[in-house]
């Protein structure tokens, strides 16, 4: 067996150091890949959206604006119509967005009252077509 002299046993650690390099390169590559990936805005939104449907807490205080700003812009229809004045249309936003704010503090209370008429409705509708019968 041939003994190894310095200049071998440097070019096996060149060699190896080499192989160290290339993977960490290629382990480089790879996680710029994920973190390009993960900043695009599609996937930003994408994982927006995916942790607003998880949390049950980010859901029921997205319904609840919504429910508030639906309601307040149908209050704002009805009460003003589609109206050209400037004015009316401010007092009108201002209007909408009080109504909007009221209902979605209060929402669970409105909820609870619209399940409670949606039942009876559909229970009354029951109730007569059984008697109809």
């Amino acid at each position: 067996m041939k003994n190894k002299n310095a200049t071998d046993t440097l070019n096996e650690m060149i060699i190896v150091q080499k192989m160290i390099y290339d993977n960490d390169l290629e382990q480089l590559k790879l996680q710029f890949e994920v973190a390009y990936e993960s900043v695009k805005p599609i996937n930003f939104v994408k994982n927006l959206f995916r942790e607003v449907t998880v949390s049950p807490e980010i859901k029921n205080n997205l319904l609840s604006n919504i429910i508030g700003f639906g309601t307040g812009l149908i209050s704002k229809k009805l009460l003003l119509g589609s109206t050209h004045n400037p004015i009316k249309k401010v007092l009108g936003t201002l209007f909408e967005f009080a109504v909007a704010n009221s209902v979605s503090k209060h929402s669970d209370g409105i909820k609870a009252i619209g399940g409670n008429l949606f039942k009876r409705f559909f229970n009354k509708n029951k109730t007569n077509k059984n008697l109809l019968s």
